[in-house]
């Protein structure tokens, strides 16, 4: 199991960004603009950024919620690659500067804008600071239909903020069954267990260091080790003579090397496909071993991570496995839930212990601002239900709340074997009107239901009314609850 970094005192009140890195005050996912939360983080206290930004690409992103899949949408606001560099540089500005002078920074991005954030990142880190481009590719060749070259890969830019910065090799270790052909012809030599092995010269390549000059299976030499090195690597087998006479060698094991080094194409890394284990289903999910390669090299143990777009959190659970502290911000309240379900499953963290989530939407000001399936999913789980599974064709059903005694292990099996529970119904309107409450007394009749909730901002008097009328008519019960209600959280009596 991952370690677990101590909280000091993460779960401190306020929505400002703890003073950091004076104690371990990290673990914590931030919902809101990264620009606002940033400018609350001091100088020059991160040792490794990574962000991959929403690319330039004028598409709406979807996620699914945990294992129950369910669509949200993800606005991607930029309209232009003008807008969305005016939209980064105050940000990679912050950014720059709460980066440490030894510390290092990714920016992942695509052909739409690379080459002006490439711009942009010389001005802001310093032309001297940029170390490598690196090339990701994500799929196999595709697009035959297409007339012109496939876009198959991403860029990420590495900058440093000095020459003084961790670097931690990476390598790729040799696999058996992947050698490629000037391996397999340099390491020829095959011991009985099947380790593959080359010899290695033993001379040093400078002959005035007499205190090495010695005779060895009467061969002399100027030799690489002293007497007693080589006596010593001779009986333990790492030195043979081919024929008596012959200069002796080293036998070098495949195994023991440290593997090939990575440059800066990266081709051994798949994407996130629909058969892989991690996925989530955001579309822009990045693979756990991308971030692990770049959280590696770039950090050590003990290190503060910040990925200031961090989606459904990949690079945090990078760093919480690799035993690094960890920052994550993101705008969207779902990406925020999804993350810290991540959390929970893949590194078995406890919310409000092992690490927190703040600064959730709680205005009604800005409820009424975001984007209308955000909204929705807001309101189902601050209930404390569990949203819909789809989007299409959902029947008039926004989400589920099940009652305590009836609540499964798993959400998907809640969804297909549970029948103890009730619908809610969520409306972005300033008031639910009677014909809205119609609809839903529909939904409850349909699916016999003795009881369902209702959210909106407010409710005309005909809906209230119609919502009393139903009752008496039916003895089935509509809870209309209001936003205010919510976040002021006057709800546990209406729920009861």
């Amino acid at each position: 199991m991952p370690k677990r970094i101590k909280l000091g005192q993460a779960n401190l009140p306020g929505g400002s960004l703890p003073s950091l890195p004076s104690s371990d005050q990290a673990q914590t996912i931030y919902c809101g603009d990264n620009l606002d939360k940033l400018r609350t983080l001091p100088d020059e206290c991160v040792d490794l950024i990574y962000i991959d930004p929403p690319f330039n690409s004028n598409r709406d992103y979807e996620v699914f919620w945990g294992d129950t899949k369910e669509k949200r949408a993800f606005d991607d606001r930029h309209e232009s690659t003008k807008a969305y560099i005016e939209f980064m540089r105050p940000r990679c500005v912050q950014l720059c500067r709460v980066l440490k002078k030894t510390g290092s920074f990714y920016y992942h991005c695509d052909w739409h804008a690379c080459h002006y954030v490439k711009v942009m990142l010389d001005q802001i880190f310093g032309a001297n600071n940029f170390r490598s481009e690196i090339v990701w590719k994500r799929n196999p060749s595709k697009g035959l239909a297409f007339k012109g070259f496939p876009n198959n890969h991403d860029t990420i830019f590495y900058y440093t903020k000095s020459d003084d910065f961790a670097w931690n090799r990476p390598f790729i270790k040799y696999e058996m069954a992947a050698l490629d052909e000037k391996t397999t012809v340099k390491y020829r030599y095959r011991e009985p267990d099947g380790r593959l092995y080359r010899l290695d010269n033993l001379i040093n390549p400078n002959p005035d260091r007499p205190n090495l000059t010695y005779e060895f299976l009467g061969v002399t030499r100027v030799w690489r080790w002293t007497r007693e090195r080589m006596q010593a690597a001779y009986d333990a087998g790492m030195v043979i003579q081919t024929a008596p006479g012959r200069v002796p060698q080293f036998k070098r094991y495949l195994n023991l090397q440290e593997g090939k080094s990575i440059d800066d194409v990266w081709i051994d890394i798949p994407p996130v496909n629909s058969q892989a284990a991690e996925r989530l289903g955001y579309p822009t999910q990045k693979p756990l071993a991308l971030l692990d390669r770049i959280i590696k090299a770039s950090s050590n143990p003990g290190n503060l991570i910040l990925d200031a777009f961090c989606g459904c959190g990949t690079a945090l659970v990078s760093a919480q496995n690799l035993d690094r502290r960890w920052i994550g911000i993101d705008v969207s309240p779902t990406a925020c839930r999804v993350m810290a379900k991540r959390l929970e499953d893949d590194c078995k963290l406890r919310e409000r212990k092992d690490f927190f989530v703040r600064d959730m939407p709680h205005t009604v000001e800005f409820l009424r601002k975001i984007p209308y399936f955000e909204f929705e999913n807001w309101a189902v789980v601050a209930l404390g239900g569990i949203p819909n599974s789809s989007k299409v064709g959902d029947m008039g059903i926004d989400g589920r709340i099940y009652p305590v005694s009836a609540v499964p292990t798993k959400q998907k099996e809640s969804l297909s074997f549970m029948d103890h529970w009730y619908p809610i119904q969520v409306k972005q309107k300033d008031k639910a009107s009677r014909p809205d409450i119609d609809s839903f007394e529909a939904v409850m009749m349909r699916e016999d239901r003795t009881k369902g909730f209702f959210v909106s901002f407010d409710y005309t008097s005909d809906a209230e009314t119609e919502i009393r009328s139903f009752f008496k008519r039916t003895g089935k019960v509509i809870i209309p609850f209001t936003v205010k209600e919510i976040i002021e959280e006057e709800i546990t009596m209406k729920l009861a």
